[in-house]
């Protein structure tokens, strides 16, 4: 509704109410997008959030691609196009997909069959040792937590600052006119949908940790090697392919670790501590990057990014909590995933 709304407001040429409905709209993602994601740990047993993530991720795309291909169909042409058809259709498909969810999930049925797959394969032997004597986090628990979102923030610093002015780095540093740039961040894009399962069950046999350390390596050296061309050449779109991998290793894995070091309770707490760090890293991010491009050129950009990779990198290999490895035996864990298939 409020997406509708958000259109009627732009078709009215009302800026007061267009801004009012905005924010009545951001406050509403915010209200559902931490439940939302909240709800796959709360029913996923813990060894296979990894791969649970990955679809998460998978499907998120497969939004954007949607949101992508309405556009251009739905946009109506002109100096002054409209939205109305658009945002309607969005909202349609939000409101298919609550239904979808409403239809075919039982939340609490769920979590009764997560809990007792925890209890018989021992995954949910290690919740006692995550709180003190009064119930609050262990010490050494939250110090992880702090090192990991800390590490959350320094790896989206960076790679939202490449995805985010790359378009003018493209045309203003390089000279380039033409709308390649947009090849680049697909490439890119492509790369991680692609890598997204096969991240998720990477982290099944070496665990989380070290996943996404190989996948800050990746990255750094990513965005290192992006120091390397002053003019576009085809190898740049290699170098955003391996971006993607990296991006994938990490972002699978990094939300369960953190909902990990949570009690069962707490998974929508940590969920919104986990959105928190990434969020803020994205306001911010491009606002530094901007600054620093204005002020030292284009050129800074890569550094940039290169610099907190390697920030992310230290960071979270001070993490000691949240990695899961699989639990035994693993047939108990197949006979979930197939009764949920």
């Amino acid at each position: 509704m409020l997406l509708v709304l958000l259109a009627l407001a732009n078709e009215w040429k009302s800026l007061p109410l267009f801004i009012v409905i905005l924010l009545l709209l951001l406050v509403a993602m915010g209200s559902y997008r931490s439940p939302a994601v909240s709800l796959m740990p709360d029913v996923t047993p813990k060894p296979l959030r990894s791969k649970a993530n990955a679809v998460i991720n998978l499907m998120g795309t497969v939004g954007a691609i949607i949101a992508l291909v309405l556009i251009p169909l739905l946009v109506s042409k002109g100096t002054n196009p409209s939205y109305l058809p658009l945002f309607t259709a969005v909202a349609l498909v939000m409101l298919l997909g609550l239904a979808v969810l409403l239809k075919t999930v039982d939340e609490n049925k769920l979590r009764a069959e997560r809990e007792q797959i925890d209890l018989q394969t021992g995954a949910d032997q290690q919740e006692s040792s995550k709180t003190d004597a009064k119930g609050h986090l262990a010490p050494e628990v939250r110090r992880s937590l702090m090192f990991l979102l800390a590490a959350v923030a320094c790896w989206f610093f960076a790679y939202n600052a490449v995805t985010t002015a790359f378009s003018r780095y493209y045309q203003d540093y390089w000279g380039l006119a033409d709308k390649g740039y947009t090849r680049c961040l697909m490439v890119g894009t492509i790369a991680a949908v692609i890598a997204y399962i096969p991240a998720g069950a990477l982290a099944s046999k070496l665990g989380r940790k070290k996943t996404i350390i190989a996948g800050v390596v990746i990255l750094g050296c990513s965005f290192l090697a992006g120091c390397a061309f002053s003019h576009y050449t085809f190898a740049i779109n290699v170098v955003f392919a391996t971006v993607g991998i990296g991006w994938a290793m990490i972002n699978v894995n990094s939300y369960p670790m953190v909902v990990e070091m949570s009690q069962g309770s707490d998974i929508g707490k940590f969920t919104g501590f986990y959105y928190t760090a990434s969020m803020a890293a994205q306001v911010v991010t491009p606002i530094l990057s901007g600054f620093l491009i204005d002020r030292i050129g284009y050129q800074s950009l890569f550094p940039y990014a290169t610099l907190f990779a390697v920030i992310a990198l230290l960071l979270v290999m001070q993490v000691r909590h949240g990695d899961s490895k699989p639990a035994k035996p693993a047939s108990k864990l197949d006979s979930f995933a197939d009764h949920d298939n």
